[in-house]
């Protein structure tokens, strides 16, 4: 660096969060707010300090905002959010740096998100390191980008691209940032250092050489014209995306208000929706799922618990479950073994992951060559000993305890010491199943959810002699395929089987007690899950429900409630929708089904034949039911130790079930309804519920 030595100009106003240091005429102001520089009020009010410490000398020609550490902004601090915002707000910086005079360049690497990259929208220029990921995620976090964000980013790519990243909380690349223009250049070869990447610094000090002192505002651009139907089409399809949510709708009135509103104008009312949203409980309830997702695999016992090895993994069944797993594991870059039981069955597995990435070249999401190459990193056997080079094998298999525990015994003689054993059981003891090794503390359950190479949540299975560093490795493998990882205890279902079981019950009851599917399923989805109870049993298939009930049949109490309407549908061959008929008949093939009276009928016999006088069930009595319901087994999780959060509960729920996110889940909901309130009626629901339902202790909630 040139010029004369670094120094903080800012004294001890802003913690020392933001300081200001030279390069010859160029000042470089440095935000220093470990560890992801959220831009807290410290931040705010040391930028604007440093701004006007910068505007009043005349011998800076330019200056240079950049992070220290690993990042630029990741974002604001989202614990303010919930709380009367201090002054100076973001809007004050980012006018401040487009009212100085002199042009200002952004520095951007790691993340630059939200307000961080409102922040560098508010700047002259912006240069990326490789690596870089740029975007405002604020919609997903039930509120609008509030400091200018839906003004400036149209006029970078116009109205119908801004509606799209904006309301889907894109995070986009460097590369494709430079295509877009939203970022100007992408310096290639930086390396992060403590005070940010040295090579990106040093490119952004002569970026801003070169522009000469001229200002080149974002603001100061007009928006791009676009036909009229385009912005139609991008506004309709992220309204159907953001479910009509508040937070969608307002951010496609505020860009379309960039083309159309003076922009002071358009600032203040973007500001005035901003600070409405982030009071309103949807974002309270996301912000709680950020956190929680934050905090998912943070467990006290594995602090300093270093994970094993995890540089190549097998993969057992090539089922829809098993090739998942495998396009999951190809995509993040993982060499995988594929094994199978014979070769025609390894072959039907092959040409399934041969069709997914042949859809994807086809649909232009991926070129020919990189899914060559993701396919070259696949190894296919029908040999057991191929696995003992992988780090971590994973069954698929059918899910039988038996054959679980015949493929574990078998998979002892083979792996090598040290490999991590997973079960992807959904249900069964996992315990049970390490038992059939010689090493039950190398073995671990891995829960994905189907689509594997698509769904986020991962249930993380630690069995009772799993040791630390096999469970560290399963949460190390989660964060390696873009999984969010919550960690469960052994026990029948783990968490979210567990709450969808009792959930699933529960509706049964309530069709025996008077609703009909098309009430539940409709009162449900109206409140916000995505389908309804019986439309997702058509979906997936009454025989799989049934199959396991037959099994379970000799250990259920015979005191408990029983419905046994499911059976009598699949006794009459009505398996859901694979048949054109389950709860719903499905004519011609049509995905949605239609209520059937055959299906009334035969409700209405089965509670006249245990002396059931129906009645009808309001939209108000299905939800609070069924939530309730969801909430006492929550309660039952984290009494036994299976669940070790409440937030963990939220999560799993929302990623994996359906559960609106909007309403941040059971728990986040029980915990804004009235003790009292929610006390009488969990009572009220063992009532309702009958023999067999088992009342868990509302307090542990609040202890959670």
């Amino acid at each position: 660096m040139t010029g004369r030595p670094a120094d903080n100009v800012l004294g001890d106003r802003t913690g020392g969060t933001v300081r200001l240091e030279r390069d010859g005429g160029v000042a470089v102001i440095v935000i220093d707010n470990p560890p992801v520089n959220a831009g807290s009020t410290a931040v705010r009010r040391g930028l604007l300090d440093a701004v006007a410490t910068v505007a009043a000398d005349p011998g800076i020609e330019a200056a240079v905002l950049i992070g220290a550490g690993r990042t630029f902004i990741a974002g604001s601090d989202l614990r303010e959010f919930g709380q009367p915002l201090e002054e100076p707000q973001l809007p004050a910086v980012i006018a401040a740096i487009e009212a100085y005079a002199k042009p200002v360049v952004a520095a951007l690497h790691g993340a630059a998100l939200g307000g961080g990259f409102e922040l560098a929208l508010g700047c002259d220029a912006r240069v990326a390191a490789p690596g870089t990921r740029v975007g405002l995620p604020e919609v997903t976090l039930g509120m609008i980008p509030g400091a200018g964000g839906t003004q400036r980013l149209p006029r970078l790519v116009g109205v119908s691209t801004a509606i799209g990243l904006i309301c889907e909380g894109r995070r986009v690349a460097a590369a494709d940032a430079l295509a877009l223009g939203l970022v100007d250049a992408v310096v290639e070869g930086a390396v992060a250092e403590r005070d940010g990447a040295q090579s990106l610094r040093a490119s952004a000090v002569a970026h801003a050489r070169g522009l000469a002192g001229a200002k080149n505002r974002v603001a100061d651009r007009a928006v791009p014209a676009e036909p009229a139907e385009r912005i139609e089409a991008a506004a309709s399809a992220a309204l159907r995306a953001g479910r009509g949510r508040p937070p969608a709708v307002e951010a496609i009135r505020a860009v379309r208000a960039a083309a159309e509103r003076p922009l002071d104008e358009a600032l203040a009312e973007e500001r005035a929706v901003f600070q409405r949203l982030r009071l309103e409980t949807e974002a309270f309830a996301r912000r709680h799922l950020f956190f929680a997702e934050r905090d998912s695999a943070r467990l006290p016992e594995l602090e300093g618990v270093a994970a094993r090895r995890l540089e190549r993994i097998g993969v057992i069944g090539a089922g829809t479950m098993g090739t998942g797993i495998v396009i999951a594991a190809l995509d993040a870059g993982l060499p995988v073994t594929l094994l199978e039981r014979d070769a025609q069955a390894l072959e039907s597995g092959m040409a399934r992951l041969r069709d997914h990435y042949a859809r994807r070249v086809d649909g232009g999401k991926m070129s020919a060559g990189e899914a060559g190459k993701r396919l070259a990193a696949l190894d296919p056997t029908t040999d057991m000993v191929a696995l003992a080079t992988a780090d971590l094998v994973i069954e698929a298999v059918f899910e039988d305890l038996a054959v679980k525990q015949d493929l574990f015994r078998r998979l002892d003689a083979v792996l090598a010491p040290g490999t991590v054993l997973a079960s992807n059981t959904s249900y069964l003891d996992l315990d049970a199943i390490a038992a059939a090794t010689g090493r039950p503390q190398d073995v671990v359950g891995l829960h994905f959810f189907s689509p594997a190479n698509v769904m986020r949540l991962l249930e993380v299975v630690r069995g009772a002699k799993t040791a630390p560093d096999a469970l560290a490795t399963g949460i190390a493998l989660a964060k390696r395929l873009g999984k969010l990882p919550v960690v469960a205890g052994n026990a029948f279902g783990f968490i979210g089987n567990r709450i969808y079981a009792a959930y699933r019950r529960q509706c049964e009851f309530l069709i025996e007690d008077g609703a009909l599917p098309a009430d539940v399923d409709a009162a449900l989805e109206r409140f916000g899950f995505a389908m309804g109870p019986f439309a997702v049993a058509d979906l997936s298939g009454l025989d799989i429900a049934w199959r396991m009930r037959r099994q379970q049949a000799a250990t259920r109490d015979p005191a408990a409630r029983y419905v046994e309407i499911p059976d009598r549908l699949c006794e009459a061959g009505r398996f859901g929708r694979k048949t054109g008929a389950g709860y719903y008949r499905y004519p011609s093939g049509a995905k949605r089904g239609e209520p059937d009276p055959e299906v009334t009928a035969l409700i209405e016999a089965a509670s006249a034949a245990k002396g059931i006088a129906r009645a009808a069930v309001s939209d108000e009595g299905i939800v609070t039911r069924v939530l309730l319901t969801m909430v006492n087994e929550a309660a039952c999780l984290l009494s036994e130790g299976v669940a070790a959060r409440a937030s963990d509960i939220d999560l799993v729920l929302v990623n994996g079930y359906g559960f609106p996110a909007w309403e941040g889940g059971p728990l986040f909901w029980a915990g804004r309804q009235d003790p009292a309130w929610l006390g009488a009626g969990l009572a009220r629901l063992g009532d309702l519920s009958g023999p067999g339902f088992r009342l868990c202790d509302p307090g542990v909630l609040r202890a959670a």
